[in-house]
Formats: structure tokens, sequence, C-alpha cells
């Protein structure tokens, strides 16, 4: 027996608004719904997985995903959420972008076609591209009124900032393609973020008026932090999906390092681990928190799951020898590639190899010789030394006069320690 898709979210603390009638439907027979993904960045990132996931449940709830990616609205800009106009990006660049996501989508859904609920992708730009202003404003804009689209409280929040005709016009944009889907892809669902609603309720009231159909609506919550930082985000930015702008080892650390509170709110939304299973990950972990055994096993599934097997075992690989009790020889086993992989996303500062033999003490290693980039001065270096708190090749310095006679990572590395988190690829060339 196929589970209820609203009962899932609900339990997973997923659930945040929905429109009545609509666990009926789904209750009742197989229902074809649909997410919108933002093909703005050439990569989606952990912000999207809310909406990723619920298209993985919707599908293992019998029920058919559709994927749709915005190449026309994306050339629109949608101001839910927004305090200013996105930039206006080239159809060129959103054509690139749209491939990039599909790829990364088609990692999640299975779009094979062997079952009658395959996912399955749509472009709003195939529909757009061949329809007329004119013929828009007449056969689309006259069923939407003017009161109706200001009532929203993503145009309302935006009144003061201002908000452009194109922006303004969003949600008949976003109404129509629910209303293309429900005529050709007999699509009777929308689903996204809670702050979509009033773009998802614009597509049932434009299905209503201009068919007399019936179309349905349900929003997720938007996921926040317990400290109240924004989900999804690092000292350097979004947590992308692609491993060339997040490292496996980033992704896989940003998971292992959320807090109590917020992995056990994730691990019911981010894993499609069943209940008891995660009742008894938790219950476990409040016995024994030091060991972070819901962090751990949330940070394994769900880097598995956005890059491979082969990607996690680097990751732990790498926070083993990072912040693991590693010695110099486990570094000297590392070949050149695994040794660079480890340290991926580590910063890296680059030398020249005569600088190892005119460089007379490690202090002037870790300020002068490294233009700053570890160090920005010789008293600070001296002190942190003086300390215990820097190392080389995981040897901790002693002295900040001594000479910087260390034997290089195969024959070009130099791997420096400043505090316990803190860490340095010199290249040396």
């Amino acid at each position: 027996m196929k589970k209820n898709f609203v009962q899932e979210l609900r339990w997973r603390g997923m659930l945040h608004d929905i429109m009545p009638g609509t666990e009926d439907l789904l209750q009742k027979e197989m229902t074809s719904g649909y997410i919108g993904f933002d093909p703005t960045a050439d990569s989606l990132h952990i912000g999207n997985l809310v909406q990723i996931m619920t298209l993985l449940h919707f599908q293992q709830c019998g029920h058919k995903p559709l994927a749709l990616v915005g190449g026309a609205t994306g050339m629109v800009g949608d101001p839910s959420g927004k305090s200013a106009e996105r930039n206006l990006l080239s159809e060129d660049t959103l054509r690139h972008n749209e491939s990039c996501v599909k790829k990364q989508l088609e990692k999640f859904l299975d779009f094979s076609k062997s079952s009658s609920n395959s996912a399955e992708m749509v472009n709003n730009y195939d529909w757009f591209k061949e329809i007329r202003f004119l013929d828009f404003i007449r056969d689309v804009g006259k069923h939407i009124t003017i009161n109706y689209m200001m009532s929203k409280d993503s145009v309302q929040k935006r009144l003061e900032t201002g908000l452009s005709f194109t922006e303004f016009t969003y949600q008949l944009v976003q109404g129509y393609d629910f209303y293309w889907l429900y005529k050709n892809k007999n699509c009777r669902l929308q689903m996204g973020g809670s702050d979509q609603w009033g773009n998802i309720v614009t597509g049932t009231e434009l299905i209503r008026r201009k068919d007399d159909g019936d179309a349905f609506a349900l929003t997720t919550q938007l996921i926040t932090k317990a400290d109240g930082s924004k989900f999804g985000k690092s000292e350097g930015g979004n947590i992308w999906l692609d491993p060339e702008k997040t490292s496996p080892y980033k992704f896989y650390q940003y998971w292992l390092n959320t807090s109590d509170e917020d992995a056990t709110r994730f691990i019911k939304i981010f894993t499609q681990r069943e209940r008891e299973e995660i009742n008894s990950l938790i219950q476990e972990h409040s016995t024994a928190p030091h060991l972070r055994k819901v962090q751990l096993e949330l940070a394994k599934d769900i880097t598995i799951r956005v890059h491979s097997e082969e990607d996690y075992t680097m990751a732990v690989n790498a926070s083993a020898i990072l912040f693991g009790n590693s010695v110099t020889e486990d570094l000297q086993r590392l070949d050149e590639n695994t040794l660079l992989a480890v340290f991926e996303g580590v910063p890296q500062v680059t030398i020249n190899r005569s600088t190892l033999t005119t460089c007379n003490t490690v202090t002037d290693l870790l300020s002068e010789a490294t233009q700053a980039a570890i160090f920005p001065s010789k008293g600070e270096a001296r002190k942190m030394i003086q300390g215990g708190g820097v190392s080389i090749n995981k040897i901790k310095l002693t002295d900040p006069n001594q000479k910087p006679a260390f034997t290089l990572l195969q024959n070009k590395y130099l791997l420096a320690q400043k505090g316990k988190k803190n860490y340095y690829l010199i290249i040396v060339q």
C-alpha cells in the first residue's frame, strides 16, 4: 500500500499550507503535481533540497512528479521573498543554467519511462516562446483582477521599495504555467515553498475562472536554523549541489556541523529514512550527544545522495586527517591526487621553492613568505607558535626561530595548521 503523501510531509515537519480537498484527491487517484525551479544559476543549492525531497516523497507515494525548469520565468524574476528586483539574465545564460539544473534533478528523480508515475521535465519557455503579448493579456490577463493581484503578500511587501511591472505580472505568468500543465499534462497540483502560496493559488484561480476546473495547492515550510541564521548559507555563501562550487568535503562538513536541534529536524526533512529509524537515532543521540550520531547519519545520507559513496568516503577521510589524531606518516601515505582531494576547499598558498632556503625562520615562512595569507604579521605568528597553536605537516612548532626544514608532501606541499580548524596548503613550486 502506498503511503499517504500529506501525512508523510506532516510527520516530517515539512507541510505548511494545503488547499481543502488536496489530500482527498491524492488518496483517490494517482495525481500529477509540479514544482518550479529557478534557472538563474548553473547549479541548485541545498535551499532547493526541500522541494526536491518533496517531489521524491510525491513519487514514492505513487504520484507523478513534474519538475518545471523556469526558462521563461527565469527571464522575468519572482518578487516573492525578495527586497529588490533581480538582474535579468540573457537567454544564452539561462539555457546553459537550465541544462545544468536538469542534470542535477535527474540524480534525484526517476525519469525512466518504465512506470506510470515516472518523473517528467518541462520548461515553460517551450510554451511561452509562441505566445504574443496581446494574446496573453486578452486570454489570461482578463481573468485575474488587479485587486486580486494586489492582495498578495509578495506584492504588498515590495510596494514600499518599488515593484516593476515585470515583477508584478510574474504571478500571472506562473499562474499560466499551472493552467498549461493542467490542460496538457493533466496536472492537478502545484507545490512549492510557503512564500509561493500567492503565486500558486493564482494558478488555481485561473484554472477555475478560465476552464471551470479544479486544481489544488500545497506548500512546505521555509527552513530556518535554530540560531536564526539562514539555512543553506556558510561563510563562503551558498552550499551548492555542484561539487565544483562546493566540494563534497565542505558539503559533508556543513551537515556534520549542524546543531543538535537542527539535526533532529533535518534528518526528517532531508532523508527518506523511516520514522522508527529516525526516532531510534534521536533517542540514541540523546543518551550520548557528544558522539553526534544524528549529525553523522544525516551527513552520510545526504552526501551520498547528492554526490556519491566515493565522495562520502573521501569526505570522511578528510575529516579524520583534518580533525582527528592523524600524524605526519598518515599524510605521507597519501598520493598527490588523494592529498588534493582531501584538502579540496582548504585555502592554498603558493611559494617559490627557493623560499624554503632563504627564509631564516618558520616565522618568516608563515608570514612574509606566504604574503600574509596565513599570518598578517611576524608578531602574530611568533605569539601563536609560542602558544603551541601552529603545526606544519601535523608536527607542532615550539620555537618561532627554528629553521623551516620540513619534508615536503609529494615533494611539493606543506600543510600548515593554525589553531584547531584553520588549515592552509602551501604549494612549493
